[in-house]
């Protein structure tokens, strides 16, 4: 009775076998998980390339051609990356309905996930710059605003005007006002350099200025009411020298006749 008492197996020994099955098992998983999730993404993102294909063939390869490789209506796309891709038919400029000095913003006719596919394709064709992540562009610090402020003016104003408002440029082509325009939208511009902007890469313009420029646009443009009263569409001294020579002057006309026609002399006759 002894030896079989001492052969017994002591209570916690069945849950002591369990917890090392259960950590052997989650020792597995941890070996296979990653690839299995790696595997997942590879699958995920050549799913999303081949969607991306179909739809650029029936909206984009007329101009751009079946391959990206470009033609007499529009450029390659070889090395554009998804940034440019998400720019041009996130803000509705792609597909152009028709040619000309520059092609405008207008509604989207894509869905994000169709733009991400799209992307994802062009992507596939040749490395270039990649779609941003929001916390890329997207500032919480206040002092953003001041410093995107004085990036802006030595950067941009000179095409995009002072407050974002926009202005012409030669041969038909302008500088977009940017009012309205999405925080990402603007970052890419920057990445990208869409038709007549010049691109601004990490390398000529850190990831960390872009976001201020960004805050900068979005606080000028946005829609709380403006401090200064009257912005006269923000346009500089054309307008306002406009403004002072019909509203100003005609009220001075005004007066002077109204003066003249109630002096002594006037009344008499």
């Amino acid at each position: 009775m002894k030896k079989l008492s001492a052969r017994r197996r002591h209570p916690l020994a069945a849950l002591v076998v369990l917890l090392l099955a259960l950590a052997a098992t989650g020792g597995l998983y941890a070996a296979f998980a990653p690839a299995d999730k790696a595997q997942a993404d590879v699958a995920a993102q050549s799913l999303a390339i081949d969607e991306g294909k179909k739809l650029f063939a029936v909206g984009c390869s007329s101009c751009h051609g079946l391959n990206g490789q470009g033609g007499s209506d529009g450029p390659s796309l070889v090395g554009v990356g998804s940034a440019a891709v998400d720019f041009q038919v996130g803000t509705g400029r792609m597909p152009a309905q028709q040619p000309g000095a520059q092609v405008p913003r207008k509604k989207n006719i894509y869905s994000q996930a169709e733009i991400d596919q799209l992307a994802a394709y062009v992507a596939s064709l040749g490395p270039g710059p990649v779609t941003p992540r929001e916390e890329q562009y997207t500032s919480t610090n206040p002092e953003d605003i001041s410093k995107g402020g004085e990036l802006f003016r030595t950067n941009c104003a000179q095409c995009h005007n002072f407050a974002g408002q926009g202005g012409a440029l030669t041969q038909g082509k302008y500088a977009p006002s940017l009012e309205g325009v999405d925080a990402k939208h603007i970052f890419e511009a920057m990445q990208t350099g869409p038709q007549n902007m010049p691109s601004f890469p990490d390398t000529t313009m850190p990831e960390e200025q872009k976001k201020q420029i960004v805050a900068f646009v979005r606080h000028t443009t946005n829609d709380e009411p403006n401090p200064g009263g009257l912005t006269l569409g923000s346009l500089g001294p054309v307008t306002e020298g406009l403004f002072g020579w019909i509203f100003g002057l005609g009220v001075l006309i005004a007066v002077a006749i109204w003066v003249a026609a109630h002096t002594t002399k006037a009344k008499k006759s």
